[in-house]
């Protein structure tokens, strides 16, 4: 695809990101949504229903409140059976439409659910997307979108699908949903901080959960239920958690990075194979280079932010001359949570799909090549992961969600982990 070759332009990544903006539009009659002075209904179903997927689940009936939209929860889909309690608590599920297995969410989209929250585990994400897009289904899909380079063009390829469908993507990078995040984009591309010409973003803190593994357990059981702990499923923290901050880091620069170098390791974990912290320097286009940090080690300091320098000022809490950032009529929630959901929505009633496959799959794409710095000690190319023939443009890391599928997944040791300038 033209999208995943070479760099994009300022220009054209604008183009792109002004593309998934919700149109201006109004409501007939605010909280009461009416075609035909009718109340809209959804049918809705959830794959993936741990913490994430039925938070997301309750942040989707919530901005449907907020809109005067009725949500029937028709379905979830899970691996595990004890992992869907919460979700049909929360839903009314009925038992006939609780899929579980790897194959589950292919049963659950054979339903007539009209929208598909997508929240399992990172490396089925693309397969999910694909397969929901396919089956005409609108879909609000978490963060990261993918762990390896040919899953998030996978997902770049499915956005364009959806587009010719007329169907809303929605990702779970919650800022660019966030009023002041909002507010300051539109202020930077209105030349309000200058060009940015280099700053940092960062995301320190503690170590995640993990679990212990159970003797009954198989290889697939343990990996799912054990995800943020192995770079196969999660990506690494780069990718899962630091994907915020790169995100914002891309949005504001107009392009993604042309190349990175870093360095990162493993120190205290004690289960699975990721590193501990990554520290890389991307550099953009017209030699901007911009640090960024992420670390998961208990008992250091911590933070979460993005310091972006223009060459008039830096770029946070700027206002744009023009106040109005989300779509007229549409109503605005300060929680980005339940705002996502709620552009989701908006998108759908209004008929002017949001799709933001390209945006959450490019950040994804900087975060995995952040990774394979890191990983590797080597300078790594944007065009090694999206041109044929680049270095990692065939990088799959596996098991995969097809084999999951398929019954073929063996896990990777635990604690046996990359080490720069050796592997």
């Amino acid at each position: 695809m033209a999208e995943t070759k070479g760099v994009a332009t300022r220009r054209e990544f604008i183009k792109r990101a002004m593309a998934t903006s919700l149109a201006a539009g109004s409501l007939s009659v605010l909280g009461a949504p009416a075609i035909g002075g009718e109340k809209r209904k959804f049918k809705v179903g959830l794959v993936g229903s741990g913490g994430r997927g039925t938070g997301a689940l309750r942040d989707h009936l919530a901005a449907a409140e907020k809109l005067g939209v009725d949500i029937e929860v028709v379905g979830v889909a899970d691996a595990f059976e004890d992992r869907t309690g919460g979700a049909r608590g929360i839903g009314k599920i009925p038992p006939g439409r609780v899929f579980v297995g790897f194959d589950g969410y292919k049963k659950l989209l054979d339903t007539d659910i009209d929208i598909v929250l997508t929240a399992a585990p990172p490396n089925f994400r693309p397969v999910h997307l694909a397969a929901a897009i396919e089956a005409g289904k609108h879909v609000f899909m978490e963060k990261p979108v993918a762990v390896d380079p040919p899953g998030a063009r996978k997902i770049m390829e499915a956005g364009e699908v959806a587009k010719k469908k007329g169907l809303c993507v929605v990702a779970g990078t919650q800022r660019r949903h966030q009023r002041n995040y909002r507010e300051t984009a539109r202020a930077v591309q209105e030349g309000a901080v200058g060009k940015i010409r280099g700053g940092s973003v960062y995301w320190c803190g503690g170590a995640l959960w993990k679990r212990d593994r159970d003797a009954s357990w198989s290889d697939a059981e343990y990996l799912v239920r054990n995800w943020v702990s192995f770079t196969e499923m999660s990506g690494d923290h780069i990718v899962e958690q630091h994907v915020h901050n790169l995100d914002i880091m891309n949005w504001y620069l107009g392009t993604h990075p042309i190349r990175a170098l870093g360095f990162g390791m493993r120190a205290r974990r004690k289960t699975g194979n990721q590193f501990d912290f990554h520290s890389v320097d991307f550099e953009f286009p017209e030699g901007v280079h911009i640090h960024s940090m992420c670390r998961q080690i208990n008992g250091t300091d911590g933070g979460v932010y993005e310091h972006l320098v223009g060459e008039k000022d830096i770029a946070q809490n700027k206002k744009p001359s023009d106040p109005q950032v989300f779509p007229e009529g549409c109503p605005f929630d300060g929680n980005p949570y339940v705002q996502e959901h709620i552009d989701l929505l908006w998108g759908i009633l209004k008929e002017d799909p949001i799709n933001e496959a390209y945006n959450v799959a490019t950040s994804t794409m900087t975060a995995i090549m952040g990774r394979i710095a890191t990983y590797t000690g080597k300078r790594v190319e944007w065009k090694d992961l999206v041109e044929p023939g680049g270095a990692y443009y065939d990088l799959t890391l596996k098991p995969t969600a097809l084999d999951f599928e398929k019954g073929e997944v063996v896990a990777p040791p635990d604690d046996v982990f990359p080490i720069p300038g050796r592997d």
